[in-house]
Formats: structure tokens, sequence, C-alpha cells
């Protein structure tokens, strides 16, 4: 068996030309753009796009009303709390003005006794 077999300088031009040849018929064996199996494959590339550009936007109509529902959330939340406080507010305001009559009463009455006294 021989170990490595040597091939002279022709040979290799030779082969350089014929792998030449063989790539330009390649290349000029490839379909054109006006092929019916280009224009099918670049009508499916348009459909995954187009299919992939529905998902997107249906992904993003999702995400917005989300966030929409969200914000509704805390306005409702915002809104509820503004009015607890509101209620409390008058609840502590009419407890002073009721505290305020109380005591105007209790100073009234004894107002009254002393009077009664002398």
């Amino acid at each position: 068996m021989r170990a490595h077999e040597d091939k002279g300088f022709k040979e290799r031009l030779a082969a350089a030309a014929d792998a030449k040849k063989a790539m330009l018929e390649r290349f000029h064996a490839k379909a054109g753009p006006d092929d019916p199996a280009v224009v099918e494959r670049e009508a499916a590339r348009r459909a995954v796009s187009e299919a992939r550009e529905a998902r997107i936007a249906e992904r993003k109509a999702t995400r917005a009303a989300e966030a929409a529902r969200r914000e509704a959330d805390a306005v409702r939340q915002a809104a509820e709390k503004a009015a607890h406080d509101a209620r409390s507010q008058a609840e502590q305001a009419a407890g002073k003005i009721a505290l305020e009559a109380e005591r105007k009463a209790a100073r009234d009455a004894r107002y009254a006794a002393r009077k009664a006294r002398k």
C-alpha cells in the first residue's frame, strides 16, 4: 500500500479547473427568481412572516388590554380608598361636632345650675 500518492502539478491544476467548472455549473443550474419553486418558497416565507406579525400584534393587543385592566383596577382602588378616607374624615368631623355639642350642652347645664343656685 502506498502511503502517499504524489500528483503532478498539471494533475492538480486540472483538478482545480474541474472543481471550478463544477461550481460554475451548479451556480448556473440554480433556479431563477421567476421559477415556480422559488415563487412558492417565497410565498411560504411571506405567509410565515405575516403569521408571525399577526401573533406579535395579538400579543401586543393582549398586553395592552391587560395593562388597561390593571390601570382600571388601580384607579378603582384609588377611588375606593379616597371614598373610604372621605367617609372616615366625615365621621371624624361628625364625631368632633357631636363632642363639641355635648361639651357645650354640659357647659350650658353647669351655667344654668349655677344661675339656679343664686
